[in-house]
Formats: C-alpha cells, structure tokens, sequence
C-alpha cells in the first residue's frame, strides 16, 4: 500500500507524540492528554461516517459510554488482562452500531440524526440512573464507595505509560479506517455516498456496508471508552450526556471529517481547549463560543475543515515550489 505524504507526516507525528509527549507532560494533563486520545477514537468513527456515507450519527459519545462500561464491568467481576477487557467492550459497542444501522438503512438526513440522537438521550438516561460499575455486587456492580482497582495493561501502569498505549491504540484506530477507505469497501461507502441508486445497480450490496460502517465507528467508540476507563478507572455518567455527542460532532465538522488530521483536532479542541482556560483561570465554557464561531467559519468558507484549510495551503505551496 503506497503511503501518501499526509500519510507519512501523520506516521512521524505520532511516533513523536508516543516517544515524546509522556515526557513533557505531567500530573493532571498526562489525564487530559489520554482522554483527548480517547475521544480522537470516538472522533474518527462520527468523521468516518459523514465522510464516506454523508451519514450523521449523534451516538458517538453514548457509544464511548458503553464500550467504558463494558470494560469495567469485566475487568471488576472477572478480572481479565486490559487488552481483553478493551477488545471485549470495543466487539460489544460495533455489535450495538450495527443495530443502529438498521433505521439507515431506510433513513438519512436529519431522520437518522434525531435517531442516534434519541439513541444518546436513552444511553444518558441510562448511565445516570445506574450510574458505572466499581467494583459492587449485582449486574450493574455498583457499590456504595469505590471497592475495585482498575487493571492497567502491563505497558502502561504508570499515568506516562498509559498516554504512550492510548497513543498506540489510537494510532492502530487511525490505520484501520485508512485500511477500509483503500479497499473495496471504501469503493463501495463512496459510490453509496454518491447514489444509493448506482450503487444497487453496479451490485453493492447497500445493507451490508451500512451496517459494516456503523459497526466499525461503534467499534473506535468502544475502543475511546475503554482506553478512558483504563486511564481514570472509573467513569462518570456526566461524561456521556447525548449534549456532548452534538458537540462532539460540530467539532468533527470544524476539524475536517475527511482528513485525520481532523480527528486530531476535534478532540484537542473537545478537551485540550477546556483545560487551558481552566489554567488561565478562565471558564472553560467560554470554549462554547469559540467552537460556535469556528464551526460558523467552517460552514461557511471551510467546508473540509481546518484540516481541510491546513494541508490545502502546503498542496499550494509544493505546487508553488514545483513552478
């Protein structure tokens, strides 16, 4: 598979960032910096799916929900390795996005949006009433005070070493996606884009790769919640609230749905933003207003987002050298 020079910077940036990034980091934003990790997972899938599909889920974050509980639950009652405990929750997430490719197959638009946006409000629903599992008795496993201690993968016991495997992780979510958008699946999400109708006709079958695309984007949604669950050890329905997966998705549009340098951006913006205003004493809701104006430019005169704008302007500079 040829690597495209995108391609390559995005390879040497994130060594840098596995090699580098724990080091310079420390106390709280080591935290921050993992769960921008953990919400660039969730950020792909909601990219991917508008991008190849022209398909609006408003799930993501709900998702993100599950695949953390279902990593807890199974780290607290059987005590399995991490990296089981996260395939296990990322499975169970893509089996539960493949159910919500089932109204897709009839709707899109706004139809589908309010949809998965439903979808999000019952999760919410869900995770406040019965809270994350911690270590209690019952299904739920919730208890009356945290009782359990959250198993950590061999590499990653230490907050720096953890970041380094969220990294990884991420970056093993990033390859996936550019796996698929090579292939014949990825002929086949672009000529649906196009024309479901076409693609009916030149034989695709439509069913199964819109379900094939929602489980896919669940699974990095699973994958974001259970590397946010390993990183804090327990979770907080707050987290989750259908509100968030909207504004996870304007920023998905801000930070360019085709381009991985986009999902990069919407997370760093989702969580990264917040935590500097906080430093500058500042409050970190007034990133709300930032976001606002930058989604309005993006609609407005950026319709691939910053990423888009960014690799846009070095494409004019090589053909300026070239010239």
């Amino acid at each position: 598979m040829q690597i495209t020079r995108s391609g390559l910077v995005g390879l040497i940036l994130a060594a840098l960032a596995i090699l580098v990034l724990p080091m310079l980091a420390g106390g709280q934003w080591l935290k921050i910096f993992t769960s921008t990790t953990a919400f660039a997972l969730a950020a792909m899938g909601a990219g991917f799916m508008y991008a190849r599909l022209g398909m609006v889920s408003l799930a993501q974050v709900g998702l993100m929900g599950i695949g953390g509980w279902v990593t807890l639950r199974l780290n607290h009652a059987f005590n399995l390795p991490f990296e089981a405990n996260l395939l296990i929750g990322a499975a169970m997430t893509s089996v539960l996005g493949m159910i919500l490719a089932l109204p897709a197959l009839r709707m899109r638009g706004l139809y589908l949006a309010l949809i998965t946006l439903m979808v999000a409000g019952g999760l919410e629903i869900i995770f406040t009433a019965y809270q994350f599992p911690n270590g209690g008795d019952g299904f739920w496993g919730v208890g009356t005070s945290f009782s359990a201690t959250m198993r950590r993968p061999f590499l990653g016991q230490t907050d720096a070493g953890f970041l380094r495997y969220a990294l990884v992780v991420a970056l093993l979510g990033f390859l996936l996606i550019e796996g698929h958008r090579r292939s014949a699946s990825g002929r086949a999400w672009a000529l649906i884009r196009r024309s479901e109708a076409a693609a009916l006709a030149s034989g695709v079958n439509v069913t199964l790769y819109k379900t094939w695309a929602f489980g896919l984007s669940g699974l990095l949604a699973g994958l974001g919640g259970g590397v946010l669950a390993g990183s804090l050890g327990l979770l907080d329905a707050s987290t989750f609230r259908a509100s968030e997966s909207v504004l996870l998705f304007a920023l998905v549009v801000v930070g360019g749905a085709r381009f991985w340098l986009g999902a990069v951006i919407t997370a760093v913006l989702y969580r990264v933003a917040p935590g500097l205003l906080n430093n500058w004493g500042v409050d970190a809701d007034l990133a709300l207003v930032f976001f606002g104006a930058a989604l309005l430019h993006a609609v407005i005169t950026a319709p691939d987002g910053l990423a888009g704008q960014i690799f846009g302007l070095f494409s004019k500079e090589a053909a300026h050298d070239r010239a």
